[in-house]
C-alpha cells in the first residue's frame, strides 16, 4: 500500500509518522528537525526543557520558556520547511506559560496529554498553532471535543490515541495495564475513530486520528492505517537514532534492555509509567528518596511526600547518569539492536509499510 499523507489542518505531512515527545531532553531540536526533514512530524518535549540553562535551579520557569523558544528556533533553522511541534503535559505547573512560549517560538503543533487539555483552545486563540489532545479511550475523546466545541467552537486538529504499550506516563489505571486486562491498541483506536466520527459528521470537518503506543514496524503502521487511522506516533524507535538528543549511554540502555527489564512503575506524578528497571527503581522500592530541592514542575506533586524527584531523575537519565536516572521506555524497547540515522529509520518504516 502507498502511505497517505497526514493532513493536520492546513499542514500537509508527507509521511504519516509523528515522532513522540520524550522528556526531559530526549527529543529536542536535533531529533525533531531530523524527523521533519524526512517528511514526518518532529516533536520537541517541553517538559523541563530548560534543564541545561545556568539559572534553571533558581529561575526554572524563565529558563524553560527561554529554552523552549531557542529549541524551536534551532529546529526551524535545521528544518525550514518541516513540521515541528511540541509535546506538553497538562500536569505541569506552568502549562499556560509554556503554551505561550510554543506560540511565540513558532511551533506548528501542540500535542498535549497527561491530563485533559480542556482550556488549550483558549490558550492558542488568535494563533495558527494546531492542537491535538492525547486520549486513551473514546470516552475521553468525546469529553474533550464536547468541551472544546461548546466553550470555544473549536475542534481538535488531530487526536492521538495512546495505548497501554507506550513509554513514559500512561493514561490508564494500574490494573488496566496487566497482561490479562489491558485492551489492545487496535480496539481503542477503533473506539476513538467511532467517537470522533460523530463530531466529523456534525461539523463537516475531518479530524485525523493517530495511533500511538507500541507501534514498532512498518507493518504496524500499515495495519493501523488500514484500520482507519490517519497515521501513527512512535517514540522508542527514535531513541535509538544518532540524532536523538539524549546522552549515548541513555541510548545504550535501550539497546541493553531485556524484556524482563521493562516494568510498570507508579511515577511521582501519580500516574503509571513504563520504565527500565535500574538502581533508582530498586532504591525507591526500598524507601523514599527525599528531594533536595523542588522544581515545582508538577501541579499535584508534594515534595514532602513524593517518593523521589521526577525532574532530577529524568535529568540524570538524559545526561547519562543511569544509576540515578529514570529511563522511560516503550514496551518494545528490548527489540532494538542498533543505533541508526533518522533517515535510515524513516526509509525502513516507509518501505516496510508500503510492502504490507
Amino acid at each position: 500500500m502507498k502511505l497517505p499523507s497526514l493532513k493536520i489542518g492546513d499542514l500537509n505531512v508527507k509521511v504519516p509518522i509523528i515522532q513522540g515527545g520524550m522528556g526531559i531532553g530526549v527529543s529536542g531540536s536535533k531529533l525533531a528537525a531530523a524527523v521533519a526533514n524526512e517528511g514526518g512530524v518532529g516533536i520537541i518535549s517541553g517538559v523541563q526543557i530548560g534543564y541545561r540553562e545556568p539559572d534553571f535551579q533558581t529561575n526554572t520557569l524563565e529558563a524553560n520558556v527561554r529554552a523552549m523558544k531557542r529549541e524551536l528556533k534551532a529546529a526551524r533553522e535545521l528544518s525550514p520547511e518541516g513540521v515541528i511541534g511540541v509535546n506538553l503535559m497538562v500536569a505541569i505547573t506552568h502549562y499556560d506559560e509554556m503554551v505561550q512560549a510554543c506560540i511565540e517560538g513558532g511551533a506548528d503543533l501542540i500535542i498535549s496529554g497527561a491530563g485533559l487539555p480542556m482550556h488549550l483552545p483558549k490558550l492558542v486563540e488568535g494563533s495558527n498553532v494546531k492542537i491535538a489532545p492525547i486520549v486513551s479511550s473514546g470516552k475521553a475523546a468525546t469529553l474533550i471535543i464536547k468541551n472544546w466545541t461548546k466553550k470555544y467552537s473549536r475542534l481538535p486538529d488531530l487526536v492521538v490515541v495512546e495505548g497501554p504499550e507506550a513509554g513514559g506516563h500512561l493514561g490508564f489505571k494500574r490494573e488496566e495495564l496487566d497482561e490479562d486486562t489491558k485492551r489492545p491498541l487496535e480496539e481503542i483506536v477503533t473506539e476513538v475513530i467511532c467517537a470522533v466520527a460523530v463530531f466529523e459528521k456534525e461539523f463537516g470537518k475531518k479530524i485525523p486520528v493517530v495511533a500511538a503506543g507500541g507501534v514498532y514496524t512498518g507493518e504496524d503502521i500499515a495495519k493501523f492505517i488500514k484500520l482507519g487511522a490517519a497515521g501513527v506516533q512512535m517514540g522508542t524507535r527514535f531513541v535509538a537514532t544518532e540524532e536523538c538528543d539524549a546522552d549515548p549511554k541513555y541510548k545504550q540502555a535501550y539497546l541493553d534492555a531485556k524484556k524482563e527489564d521493562i516494568q510498570i512503575i507508579i511515577s511521582p506524578v501519580g500516574m503509571p509509567g513504563r520504565a527500565i528497571r535500574n538502581k533508582l527503581i530498586k532504591k525507591v522500592e526500598e524507601g523514599r528518596i527525599p528531594p533536595k530541592r523542588c522544581y515545582n514542575c508538577i501541579k499535584k506533586c508534594n515534595p514532602k511526600e513524593t517518593p523521589y524527584c521526577i525532574s532530577k531523575a529524568l535529568i540524570e537519565a538524559v545526561e547519562g547518569n543511569l544509576d540515578e536516572g529514570l529511563i522511560f521506555v516503550g514496551s518494545n524497547a528490548f527489540r532494538l539492536e542498533k543505533i541508526v540515522t533518522v533517515k535510515e529509520l524513516m526509509n525502513e518504516l516507509v518501505s516496510d509499510a508500503e510492502k504490507s
